[in-house]
């Protein structure tokens, strides 16, 4: 079995983190406080930290393939037909795209599906699914910008 990681996230609203973690994307919920709640996010801990409104981080982006992809983000390498399903259950249920699926790095070392998301605090998270899991992290013979 991997290692796990473990990631804290600032949300100012509680119960719309949990309506999007637990409902949306469907994260086992896990311990638990009027201040944060553990998810299980496919395996690993993810916790939504209560703060401030005006304490939720904005995010820079950076170009990549073409697409401004933020900076700060974060999310899980799923295997393709899991991507394309959790696709699918997020377009029926009207969750915007802020970077709509698509393949990145086509027809090279590396090609991958890849989508953003954001949660209602703002968190920017990336899914995505490797054609060839071997490329996660291959550093030869790699041509990008």
């Amino acid at each position: 079995m991997s290692q796990r990681f473990h990631l804290a996230l600032p949300v100012d609203d509680l119960e719309a983190a949990e309506r999007f973690y637990g409902e949306v994307l469907g994260c086992p919920r896990g311990r638990e406080s009027s201040r944060w709640i553990d998810w299980d996010f496919w395996g690993h801990q993810l916790v939504t930290h209560l703060v401030d409104a005006g304490d939720v981080p904005a995010a820079a982006t950076n170009p990549v393939d073409g697409e401004a992809v933020p900076a700060s983000h974060f999310g899980v390498i799923l295997e393709w037909p899991q991507l394309e399903a959790l696709e699918a259950q997020l377009k029926q249920q009207a969750v915007p795209f802020v970077i709509e699926p698509s393949v990145r790095f086509e027809g090279r070392r590396g090609e991958q599906k890849t989508f953003f998301v954001r949660d209602p605090a703002g968190n920017h998270l990336e899914f995505k699914a490797f054609r060839n899991i071997d490329m996660l992290f291959a550093t030869d013979g790699l041509d990008y910008p």
